[in-house]
């Protein structure tokens, strides 16, 4: 079990964000005070380049309307996102085993899925706005949720 005092946050700098996808589909006549509510669908895979000293974080959103019928078409937007980040000690919180997998600290991961999520919704608040999922937001959950692999 790695030691997570050797985690220190002021040692993760966030490089670059790039906006790979950003779409958002609506019809002409929604009626935006008709949603009900919205589905949404995430994943976020992290990588790392250990000789760099960076990690990846490529983050993924599907958002629908739910109108409950009250609009013919439902509003649908898909947003790719990816971040860069440089970690200072990152050869000691990403560390390959015997067959040349990392084991990644905790703490570093909760870290980059934490700053990668709430940047996200930042980024999606200001790109939907004049849109029929203006009023989206993407909900506060637990960061190491995104984490776990979706099968």
């Amino acid at each position: 079990m790695q030691d997570k005092s050797i985690f220190f946050p002021e040692k993760i700098n966030l490089l670059d964000c790039k906006i790979i996808k950003a779409e958002v589909e609506m019809s002409e006549n929604f009626d935006v005070n008709k949603v009900a509510g919205y589905q949404l669908d995430n994943s976020l895979q992290l990588g790392f380049n250990l000789e760099d000293k960076l990690a990846k974080a490529d983050f993924s959103i599907n958002i629908q309307s739910d109108s409950n019928g009250g609009n013919e078409i439902e509003a649908s937007a898909g947003f790719h996102l990816i971040f860069i980040y440089r970690v200072e000690n990152l050869e000691e919180l990403a560390i390959p085993d015997k067959n040349n997998i990392l084991n990644v600290n905790p703490a570093l991961a909760n870290a980059l899925s934490s700053v990668t999520y709430s940047t996200s919704r930042g980024i999606l608040i200001t790109r939907l706005q004049g849109t029929a999922l203006q009023n989206f937001i993407l909900p506060i959950i637990n960061p190491n949720n995104l984490l776990r692999s979706k099968k």
